[in-house]
C-alpha cells in the first residue's frame, strides 16, 4: 500500500478532520520520501481542484438555500405538507417526510433538512402525542431525501469529477427520490396503525387547502425553473444556481418575511459552510490527483475485472463498499475519492454514469443516517437532545425500506434513467 495512504488512514484514525487526513497523507508522504517536485505542485493541486467554474454552483445553491430558510419558505412547505396529509393516521410523521421531500427542492442537502425541520416539527410531534426519539428518527430517515432530488450539491460534485451534464442528474434524481419519501410513508403509515400514533381531528377545508398550496406554489417553483433553464438552454448549471439565489430572495422580501438586515448573517452562514465544502473538494482533488499518480484506480479496476466482469456482481459490491464509505466519511470526499476509483470499472462493464451517480449519491447519503459516523444522525440528536443509539433503535424499520428502495434502482435503471431521456437528455 503506498505510504500517503497508510499516512491518510492513520490521521483519519487518530481524530484528525478528514478534510486536513486526504491533505497531510499526502503532503508527509512526499516530505518524507524527498519528493520536493510534488510537494509543491500539490497545493497547486488544491487550488486547481476548487478553481472550477462549476463549482460555482455550490455556495450559490448553500446561499439559496439559507435566504429561503431564513424567509420561512419551510414553514410555508411545512403548513402545505400538513393540509395535504396532517389528517392520516400518524399525520405530523407523513408530514415530517412530504416537508422533507418539498424542502429538497430547495436544500440540497440532508444535514440543511434536518436542522431546519426538525426543530420545527420535532416538537411539535412530541407535543402531539409521539414519542420524541420516534419524531427524531423520521426527520434523520427523510433527511436523506434532500440530496437525491434537485437541486442536489453532491451532485453538482459528481457531475465535476465524473464529466456529466448537471442537468441529467438533477432529472434523474427526481424520481428515486419520490420514491425513497412513498417508501417511508409506507412504512410510517404500517408503524402508525400498529402503535395507534395520533392523527388531525378534521381534515383541512377547501379554502385551507388552497390558501397553503398558493403559499406553497412559488416556493416549489424553484426545481422547475432550475431544471427547466438547464434544460432550455437558457442558463448553464451554474448560472441556474444564481438564478435560483436571486428568485429565493425575490420571493422572500416579497412576502416580507426577510429583513434586508438578515442578509449580512445569512451571507456568513453561506461563506462558512461554502468553505467547508470547498477545503474538502480541494483536499479530496489532491488525494485523488495523488491516487492517479499512484496507479491506484487502475489497479483496482484491473482487480474488479479480475474477480468479475458482470454487472450486476459489481454493482452489488459498489453498494456495500458505498455504504460503508457514507458511514465514515461525507458524501462529498467520497464521490471526489471514490468517483475516479470506481468509474473506469463502471465504463469499462458498460454502466450508464447517470445511473450509477444515483447510486452512488443514494448510498452515501443513506450513510449520512447511519452509525457510526453519519452527520444527519448527529445532528438529529443535536436538535433533538435524544441519544444517538436510541434514534438508531427508532430507525430500524427505515433502514430496512431503505435498502429495498436502493436495491430497486440499482437494478432497475428505467427508474433513474425514465425522466432524464424523456427531456432529452442524451442518457
Amino acid at each position: 500500500m503506498p505510504l500517503f495512504i497508510i499516512f491518510t488512514i492513520v490521521t483519519a484514525l487518530i481524530g484528525v478532520p478528514i478534510v486536513f487526513a486526504l491533505a497531510f497523507g499526502p503532503l508527509l508522504g512526499f516530505s518524507l520520501q524527498g519528493n520536493a517536485a510534488l510537494l509543491q505542485i500539490s497545493l497547486q493541486r488544491m487550488f486547481a481542484g476548487i478553481n472550477q467554474f462549476p463549482l460555482v454552483a455550490v455556495p450559490l445553491f448553500i446561499l439559496a438555500g439559507e435566504i429561503m430558510n431564513a424567509g420561512s419558505i419551510t414553514h410555508r412547505l411545512v403548513r402545505l405538507a400538513q393540509v395535504l396529509i396532517g389528517h392520516c393516521r400518524g399525520g405530523l410523521a407523513h408530514v415530517n417526510i412530504l416537508s422533507s421531500i418539498l424542502f429538497a427542492g430547495l436544500s440540497g442537502s440532508a444535514v440543511a433538512d434536518v436542522s431546519a425541520l426538525g426543530s420545527m416539527l420535532i416538537p411539535a410531534m412530541e407535543q402531539d402525542g409521539y414519542k420524541r426519539s420516534f419524531a427524531t428518527a423520521v426527520t434523520a430517515a427523510s433527511s436523506i431525501i434532500g440530496p437525491v432530488i434537485p437541486p442536489s450539491i453532491i451532485m453538482i460534485v459528481y457531475a465535476y469529477i465524473m464529466n456529466v451534464s448537471v442537468g441529467a442528474l438533477f432529472a434523474a434524481g427526481f424520481i428515486p427520490g419520490l420514491l425513497m419519501g412513498v417508501g417511508l410513508m409506507i412504512m410510517t403509515a404500517f408503524i402508525a396503525r400498529k402503535h395507534n400514533l395520533p392523527k388531525q381531528e378534521s381534515r383541512a377545508t377547501a379554502r385551507e387547502v388552497a390558501h397553503a398550496s398558493f403559499e406553497g406554489f412559488f416556493p416549489l417553483l424553484t426545481p422547475v425553473i432550475i431544471l427547466g433553464g438547464i434544460l432550455l438552454g437558457i442558463v448553464s448549471p451554474t448560472e441556474a444556481a444564481a438564478v435560483a439565489v436571486v428568485y429565493a430572495l425575490i420571493l422572500s422580501l416579497a412576502i416580507r418575511s426577510l429583513k434586508v438586515g438578515d442578509l449580512a448573517k445569512i451571507l456568513r452562514r453561506s461563506a462558512g459552510s461554502s468553505a467547508i465544502i470547498l477545503l474538502m473538494i480541494g483536499s479530496a482533488s489532491l488525494f485523488g490527483w495523488v491516487l492517479n499518480i499512484a496507479g491506484v484506480p487502475q489497479s483496482l479496476a484491473r482487480l474488479v475485472i479480475g474477480l468479475t466482469d458482470n454487472a450486476a456482481v459489481f454493482l452489488i459490491v459498489a453498494n456495500v463498499l458505498l455504504l460503508i464509505t457514507g458511514m465514515f466519511l461525507d458524501a462529498g470526499p467520497a464521490i471526489l475519492i471514490l468517483g475516479p476509483i470506481l468509474g473506469p470499472t463502471m465504463l469499462g462493464l458498460g454502466i450508464n454514469p447517470v445511473h450509477f451517480a444515483v447510486i452512488m449519491c443514494l448510498n452515501l447519503t443513506m450513510g449520512l443516517a447511519t452509525p457510526p459516523f453519519g452527520l444527519a444522525l448527529f445532528a438529529s440528536s443535536a436538535v433533538s437532545g435524544v441519544k444517538v443509539e436510541t434514534i438508531v433503535r427508532e430507525m430500524l424499520p427505515f433502514y430496512l425500506i431503505q435498502g429495498l428502495v436502493l436495491i430497486l434502482i440499482t437494478f432497475c435503471p428505467v427508474i433513474s434513467l425514465t425522466l432524464p431521456r424523456l427531456l432529452g437528455f442524451p442518457v
